[in-house]
C-alpha cells in the first residue's frame, strides 16, 4: 500500500484504525445491558438485607462469577471510553500518554481490587482481613 492518503468525500480515510476498540466497546455495552439490569435487581432485592444474607448471596457461585464479569466489562468499558476523551481533549502527547497510562492504571486497579473482594466474599471470607478498616 502506497503512503500516499486517502480521502473519500474531502475526509481522510482512517483505513479502519481503531475498529477493534470500538467493536469492543460495543460488545460490552451489549453485555453491560442485561448485567446493568441484574445488578439493579439484585440491589432491590437485598436492600434491607441484613449482613448473614447479603454475605450468603455472595458465596453463591452464579452471583460472584456475574459480579465479576460485571465490574471487568465495567472497568474494560469504561476504560476505553477514556480513552478516547483523552485522545480527543488531550493534545500534548506526553500528557497524552501519561493520561491514558493513568487511566488504564486506575482502572484494572479498581477491576483487580473489586475481582479481589468478591472472590474473598465467595470464599466466606470478611472483606478485609483482621485489622484493616476497624
Amino acid at each position: 500500500m502506497s503512503g500516499a492518503a486517502k480521502f473519500k468525500n474531502n475526509v481522510k480515510i482512517s483505513e479502519r484504525h481503531g475498529a477493534g476498540e470500538w467493536a469492543l466497546e460495543r460488545v460490552c455495552l451489549l453485555l453491560l445491558m442485561p448485567l446493568g439490569l441484574w445488578v439493579v435487581a439484585t440491589g432491590f432485592s437485598l436492600a434491607g438485607a441484613d449482613y448473614a444474607a447479603v454475605a450468603g448471596w455472595f458465596t453463591n457461585p452464579l452471583n460472584a462469577g456475574l459480579l465479576i464479569a460485571t465490574v471487568v466489562i465495567f472497568c474494560t468499558f469504561a476504560a476505553l471510553a477514556w480513552k478516547v476523551i483523552v485522545e480527543d481533549y488531550v493534545h500534548t502527547a506526553g500528557a497524552k500518554t501519561l493520561s491514558l497510562v493513568l487511566v488504564n492504571l486506575v482502572f484494572f486497579a479498581l477491576a483487580a481490587a473489586s475481582v479481589f473482594f468478591i472472590v474473598r466474599l465467595a470464599l466466606g471470607s470478611a472483606p478485609l482481613p483482621a485489622g484493616i478498616g476497624a
